[in-house]
């Protein structure tokens, strides 16, 4: 389950993964472009028991210790030394300064006895000639302080081909970069879907009414601005359904029993509307709705239909009691150009109208036929 929804995210946000890799790899190219080549040379010495051991006792003490990782560890600090580094480089004709554009590293081969000096740096020539001149002047030092052990080259540098850099290799770093960006790019997709997630759902709990799920006051209001701004042309109505039952009864049942009561009412309203009408929660005992593209005579048999769906008892059987609502729906028609303020002004004064006449319990203010008056008893 989580795997799909990480797929389905990685879906919504393919461009951003295409986007990331391509700029990763433009970069690299680029760099690629703007790099100085490098070269390596590089360069083997073995570490044996001195010639002057004639000894057989002492050769096989020689090779014992030789075991030790700190006799052949020696020998390396002694190749990366700075001393022996600038000495050689002297004798090779590299400055202080130009000896800065060269790596030197002489490490330990595994399970060995042999060292390997790595030298890079800009001119392939002077890779292999350092290399060189570092292990020559490593194996004169090492005669001069030690009498057990000989330092000599296994094999020499030689001059790394001109053609063929250690760096940079484009092909090699842009098909990384690629990697590297497409997993960069589907990381940002999914922490921007993490994070817009937990957003979405708060703005989506800002927007409904916790008791009933549908749309609150403020956001209704919004939605009618807005689908008034976007179709000024079009037709649209708005109805306002208040519960006069339920002016004294939700104070006093538990809010479990309000929220069950409340949700049933709103079932009942779903069933009388189209798929793209809107509802909302207008007050503590009133919802309103709003029917685009629906003109006055299809708007008042809409509201019949709400007001026979919500005349019906609602059972509340934990308390062994029925509940009648009460309802009473007032609409209003959109016309002229009037604002969505004036639009519900208009469903209110009609929902009044309502209220007082008990034989007439819905009116639709139309500007054609301002209370326009539908007897819902006579439409059953």
């Amino acid at each position: 389950m989580e795997i799909r929804l990480y797929f389905q995210m990685l879906q919504r946000g393919w461009w951003v993964i295409l986007l990331a890799a391509l700029v990763s790899v433009s970069v690299s190219l680029g760099l690629s472009y703007m790099a100085v080549p490098q070269y390596q040379a590089t360069a083997s010495f073995i570490i044996t028991p001195s010639a002057t051991l004639t000894v057989g006792r002492d050769v096989v003490n020689s090779l014992d210790t030789l075991d030790r990782r700190s006799i052949v560890a020696t020998f390396a600090e002694v190749m990366n030394s700075h001393r022996i580094v600038n000495t050689a480089a002297a004798s090779v004709g590299l400055d202080e300064k130009t000896l800065e554009d060269y790596e030197v590293l002489a490490v330990v081969l595994p399970e060995s006895s042999v060292l390997e000096l790595d030298v890079s740096g800009p001119d392939p020539k002077f890779a292999a000639d350092l290399t060189n001149a570092i292990g020559s002047e490593a194996i004169n030092f090492s005669r001069g302080f030690n009498q057990v052990y000989d330092l000599n080259f296994l094999d020499y540098a030689v001059m790394p081909d001109p053609q063929k850099p250690i760096s940079p290799q484009p092909l090699r770093d842009a098909g990384l970069a690629l990697l590297l960006g497409a997993a960069a790019g589907a990381l940002l997709v999914v922490l921007s879907e993490q994070i817009r997630i937990p957003l979405e759902s708060y703005r989506q709990r800002a927007r409904m009414d916790s008791l009933t799920g549908v749309y609150n006051a403020r956001y209704f209001r919004t939605m009618l601005e807005d689908e008034l701004a976007r179709r000024p042309d079009d037709v649209l109505s708005v109805g306002i359904v208040e519960l006069y039952g339920l002016h004294d009864l939700l104070e006093t049942v538990p809010v479990s029993a309000a929220q069950r009561l409340l949700r049933t009412i709103t079932d009942r309203l779903r069933k009388e509307l189209r798929g793209n009408d809107v509802i909302g929660r207008w007050s503590e005992t009133s919802f309103i709705v709003m029917l685009p593209a629906t003109v006055g005579s299809a708007a008042n048999r809409t509201f019949d239909r709400i007001y026979q769906s919500l005349v019906q008892s609602i059972p509340l059987e934990e308390y062994g009691v029925t509940v009648n609502a009460d309802p009473r729906v007032g609409g209003s028609v959109y016309s002229n150009d009037i604002t969505s303020t004036e639009l519900v002004e208009q469903a209110e004064s009609a929902l009044e109208q309502a209220r007082k006449d008990n034989a007439h319990p819905i009116y639709v203010w139309e500007m054609k036929n301002p209370f326009w008056v539908r007897n819902a008893s006579e439409s059953a």
